[in-house]
């Protein structure tokens, strides 16, 4: 194992602990055994998280979200990491709902510190019913996401893992995700590229 000084956040951001749950927990376990990355998690299973209602409530007062819910245990966990891994299933071609609006509620973090997230470094795990369900737009909108906050995001490489990890659970949970070789090793392979561009960018060999 090489000690990588990184710290790393997970979030699954499904409502059930099945599939993205695994995937995202896959990511985090091979991170720490193969990169000795410090190592964090958060699931929206069973979390109450409100739409950001645009009240700028946080642009006004620059003291966080005027909402008070479960979003207050994620948001040190968004500072404290170097890397990021958001990890979400396919709905309708697109990130979950429950993702989205873990997205959302991060401009009032933004707002409070402009910059907060400057440099941090990110990837995606998209998590689909199908082979091909919705697993590339998906993880475009995370990586877009990225360049927002001006987060640095990151796929696994030509052959494999282009914008990201795209999993094929056939509907199946931690089973389907399991069974999906090609999925798995793009999850190593985007966790090898997320930790490879982390040390760089802090000057670490």
């Amino acid at each position: 194992m090489n000690d990588s000084g990184i710290r790393l956040l997970g979030i699954s951001g499904s409502s059930r602990r099945k599939a993205t749950d695994f995937a995202v927990n896959e990511a985090l376990r091979y991170a720490q055994e193969q990169h000795g990355a410090a190592i964090d998690y958060f699931s929206a299973h069973r979390k109450t998280i409100g739409f950001c209602v645009h009240c700028d409530a946080c642009v006004r007062k620059r003291q966080g979200c005027a909402f008070k819910d479960d979003m207050e245990d994620l948001y040190p966990k968004l500072e404290w990491a170097d890397a990021w891994i958001l990890g979400t299933p396919v709905y309708q071609g697109q990130v979950s709902g429950q993702l989205k609006t873990i997205l959302d509620r991060c401009r009032a973090v933004v707002a409070r510190e402009p910059g907060v997230f400057r440099g941090k470094v990110g990837t995606g795990i998209a998590v689909g019913g199908d082979r091909s369900g919705g697993q590339e737009p998906t993880l475009l909108t995370i990586a877009g996401f990225y360049l927002i906050n001006e987060m640095i995001p990151v796929g696994g490489g030509a052959f494999g893992a282009n914008l990201g990890a795209a999993v094929w659970s056939r509907d199946k949970g931690a089973a389907g995700v399991q069974a999906d070789e090609v999925g798995l090793d793009a999850i190593h392979k985007v966790v090898d590229r997320l930790v490879e561009v982390t040390r760089l960018l802090a000057g670490r060999p």
